[in-house]
């Protein structure tokens, strides 16, 4: 049985943890925001892309009274995709994405467009030293798991083909990609049925686990070449947005192994801060500065 509270401005619950495994999201509480705003166009217009190109210069820190610290640039900043089908984050030191950001309705589901007709891709915009290749996942044991799912984008072979550059890969267990993730998919796709918009953000995580000697530690295994990262979980956090203009989220996490697929969706629940906490992203805050009131759904 599910049930949603509507969340408040102040929203972090003191203790909250990922349950490793097939977890039950504990509840959380709300109330709505005050005061009317303008109807937004989508959340997705209203992220910060900015496009894959070298700067002509060093950027203008604001408040840095030492100018001359930028004279050779910045040694990294965040590494920003913007592609037809979704706005990605890379993170050059998993080889992968740190999340992707996909926007689902009945029109983007529906076209002509052939998956037979795209071929997994190396992608030419991240320097070599930080790309994974495919010969990364030539006999590694491990899927090169989609972020944003090719399937979400029939509406254009371009959306699609762009879902195969490895950026937006991950190594995914095959027994989970191929079965209860999948599901998790699906199940996605569905919800464009009853809601304006589905906005999907996906990513991995590298969670901690207790060892013999009774410390944490975070450990996961890397594969090929450029030692691409495998995560331990993966998470998918699903904001719907109602006809009415009111907002519902629904987030879960699973862990990168065989997952039983006939488990039911809602024992993969999680609280979206647990998610927040795990990733150092942050979900709840940005949403309450654009909609009057948040519903989560929890197990």
């Amino acid at each position: 049985m599910l049930r949603g509270r509507w969340l408040r401005g102040r929203w972090l619950l003191p203790g909250a943890s990922l349950a490793l495994g097939a977890g039950l999201g504990s509840a959380l509480t709300a109330r709505r925001r005050p005061g009317p705003e303008p109807e937004p166009e989508g959340l997705l217009s209203r992220l910060p892309v900015v496009p894959a190109v070298a700067a002509a210069g060093p950027p203008a820190l604001p408040g840095s009274g030492r100018p001359e610290l930028t004279k050779y640039g910045l040694p990294g900043l965040a590494q920003l995709r913007s592609r037809q089908s979704y706005v990605l984050c890379y993170d050059p030191r998993s080889r992968s994405a740190l999340w992707v950001i996909e926007q689902l309705n009945r029109d983007s589901l529906s076209g002509a467009s052939d998956r037979a007709a795209c071929d997994f891709q190396e992608d030419d915009s991240v320097h070599e030293y930080h790309r994974a290749t495919n010969a990364d996942y030539r006999g590694s044991g491990f899927d090169r798991g989609h972020l944003a799912a090719a399937a979400n984008h029939k509406w254009s072979q371009q959306a699609m083909r762009d879902t195969f550059y490895l950026s937006n890969i991950a190594p995914q267990n095959p027994h989970l990609n191929q079965n209860a993730w999948n599901n998790l998919e699906k199940y996605s796709r569905s919800l464009t049925k009853h809601n304006k918009n589905v906005y999907v953000c996906t990513g991995p995580l590298y969670l901690p686990r207790a060892e013999a000697d009774g410390k944490m530690y975070v450990k996961y295994q890397v594969i090929g070449k450029n030692h691409v990262a495998v995560p331990t979980h993966f998470f998918k956090v699903l904001i719907l947005e109602k006809e009415a203009g009111d907002i519902e989220l629904r987030s879960y996490v699973m862990p990168n192994c065989p997952v039983d697929e006939r488990l039911p969706l809602e024992r993969f629940l999680v609280p979206i801060e647990s998610i927040e906490r795990a990733s150092g992203l942050l979900f709840v805050p940005n949403i309450l500065k654009r909609a009057n009131s948040l519903r989560a759904i929890t197990a």
